[in-house]
């Protein structure tokens, strides 16, 4: 093997639970009405389906390190993108709010308020998935250190031998962290983890309290 040649490493779990819940985000983004956005929604296509891509090449081809850095490149873009269009478009809502509030179209504040609620929610947690110990390879190979402490492996008689955090764990750990703003079964150990999960709490406590907050008060 030439030293140019992709190394070929253990990819881990299946890539198609987040595939598919990224497509059904997307799908049911698409189905909601007028909600308030600076960017073209294309934009926002064109990154999921450039994240999409080398996941799906990790899955269907062998799992070489230049894809397998693809995947986790391409995440950790898209999450800076969420963050940065989020930051801007709370901005602009609770401006509307504020500023205009005889402007508040009810409806666009509901919209944007899921919409930014859900998209929270997948977009940390598929950072979460590919941050702890190392991402998917690295925790089935075990050369990362872990980012976060799961309580089953404290119940080794309860759970499958050599179990391991897969995408949905992740999931249930980024919808955790929106609704109670605080750990609940995953504690964090490294400070990357515990500023992620501050501000994923941050971005969902901005939205429920103060734009959906406001929403149902117009209501």
């Amino acid at each position: 093997m030439s030293m140019n040649e992709p190394v070929e490493t253990s990819r881990g779990e299946s890539r198609w639970p987040p595939v598919l819940t990224l497509l059904g985000v997307l799908v049911f983004f698409a189905m909601l009405p007028h909600r308030v956005h600076l960017l073209p929604v294309w934009i926002f296509w064109v990154a999921a389906f450039a994240v999409i891509a080398p996941m799906a090449a990790v899955e269907l081809s062998s799992a070489s390190t230049r894809w397998l850095r693809a995947e986790r490149t391409m995440i950790i873009a898209l999450a800076l993108l969420y963050l940065a269009n989020t930051s801007a478009e709370l901005a602009d809502v609770i401006g509307i709010i504020t500023v205009r509030p005889r402007d508040g179209r009810l409806l666009s504040l509901l919209s944007s308020s899921v919409v930014i609620w859900v998209s929270n929610v997948v977009v940390f947690s598929m950072l979460y998935w590919q941050v702890d110990g190392g991402g998917p390879g690295g925790r089935a190979s075990k050369s990362g250190k872990p980012d976060w402490v799961f309580p089953q492996p404290a119940s080794p008689e309860d759970v499958p031998p050599g179990w391991q955090p897969f995408f949905f764990d992740y999931l249930f750990l980024a919808y955790n962290t929106a609704t109670a703003f605080s750990p609940t079964d995953a504690l964090p150990l490294t400070r990357r983890a515990k500023m992620l999960m501050m501000i994923e709490s941050m971005i969902s406590l901005l939205t429920l309290v103060i734009v959906l907050s406001r929403a149902i008060n117009v209501l």
